[in-house]
Order: C-alpha cells, then structure tokens, then sequence
C-alpha cells in the first residue's frame, strides 16, 4: 500500500501521463515513415494510431533501434529530425492537448507541498516547446529529458537526480521505462492505465489509476 500521506516527491513521466501525444507525434511519425517509403527503405503501410502509440515512452534511440534496427545512422537520423521538425512545427500551431484535467492535478499536488519533477524520454526542444506552451515550470521544480543524458534508459537518469529530492517518492508513468525506473529505486509506482500501454506493461506497479484526476481522491487528506 503507497502511504500517500507520506509522499513528498513525486516524478511524473509526460507522454501518456499528463499529455495525449499520440494526437501530435502519429502525424509526425507518418510523415518520416514516408519519407523512408519514398526513397526506397521501407515498403507502403497504413499505420494506425493504435499501432503508432506503442513507440510512444521510448526514448528516440531505442525508438529506431527497435523499429528499424537496419537502417543506417545517416537515414535514422534524418527521419528522426523529420518527427522532431513536425513535432516542434505542431507544438508552436498549439496542437498539443493534455488529458483533462492534468493542470489541476499538477497545481493540487504542488499547493500540498510536494516536490513535483518532469522525466520524459525526450529530446531537449521538445521539453522546452511543451514547456512554453504549458507553462510547465510553474508546477515541476525540474525538467528532465533523456537527451540531456545521453539517452540512457529512464531508471538510470531518476538514480542520478532521486537524491536532490525528500523521501518518501513516488514515480507515475504509463509504460513500463516508468515503473521499472521506479521499482529500480525503490520508489512507489502509479501505473496510468489510460495512456499508451500495452498488455501487461503495468502488472508491476504498486497500483493502477483510471484517470489522472484520480491523483486528487487519492492525495485528499
């Protein structure tokens, strides 16, 4: 049982956690898959979200090295600057959305005190760019992204940025980078069941939430 009453950080995965992202990175995806179709790398296929969203929590490295573990690291790189441009180009449009319901949440947990920190497998303009249009420094004391560690799996960048922040902690994700980071550290897991997960991904976490508006009934005391 988490002893919510205790908890005096909590580390917040992005992507399928407080930010719908597939309504942004499905379109950037299609646009770098046809640019590889186009020029002879992979073979025409209709992606749909659903298969879309399981590349989602990746970080950009594994990404491509899972999806398409032949293509060369000029070609690879080239398509992820095609997702990142289009990714920046609909971000600065205002076509993000975030679940309904996350501000709230963020601006709750930080009116109780509680140490609040960003962790995505993301690239540094893309931290930034949603920052902007979020303002997300007005809720998380730290903005961490994969990028500014050289893309190392998500359980070894919270084992070097855990100790700035007061026990008890507490690490809620969607996928399962996030609560391998936290079972890694010893922190308590919320696993978020309505974000971008495949079957099974969450059986480890300490327990499940439906909706991240949840998060209020459950730090209600």
């Amino acid at each position: 049982m988490i002893p919510f009453e205790n908890i005096k950080t909590i580390f917040f995965d992005y992507d399928g956690t407080l930010h719908n992202s597939i309504k942004i990175y499905a379109a950037a995806f299609r646009k770098a898959y046809a640019y590889l179709v186009e020029n002879g790398y992979a073979e025409e296929k209709n992606w749909t979200d659903k298969d879309i969203s399981y590349w989602l929590g990746f970080n950009p490295s594994d990404m491509w090295r899972s999806f398409m573990p032949g293509l060369e690291d000029e070609i690879r790189e080239k398509c992820s600057n095609i997702i990142g441009e289009e990714m920046t180009s609909l971000i600065e449009q205002g076509k993000p959305k975030l679940y309904d319901g996350a501000l709230e949440v963020l601006a709750f947990l930080k009116a109780k005190g509680i140490h609040l920190v960003f962790i995505s497998n993301c690239k540094v303009y893309y931290r930034d760019c949603q920052s902007k249009l979020f303002h997300l420094d007005r809720y998380f004391e730290e903005l961490a992204c994969s990028e500014e560690y050289g893309f190392i799996p998500k359980y070894e960048i919270l084992k070097k940025i855990k100790d700035r922040y007061p026990q008890e902690m507490l690490m809620i994700g969607d996928r399962k980078q996030d609560i391998e980071a936290g079972k890694k550290n010893n922190i308590y897991t919320i696993g978020c069941s309505y974000g971008f997960l495949t079957k099974g991904e969450l059986d480890e976490a300490d327990m499940l939430i439906d909706n991240i508006l949840d998060l209020k009934e459950l730090f209600n005391f």
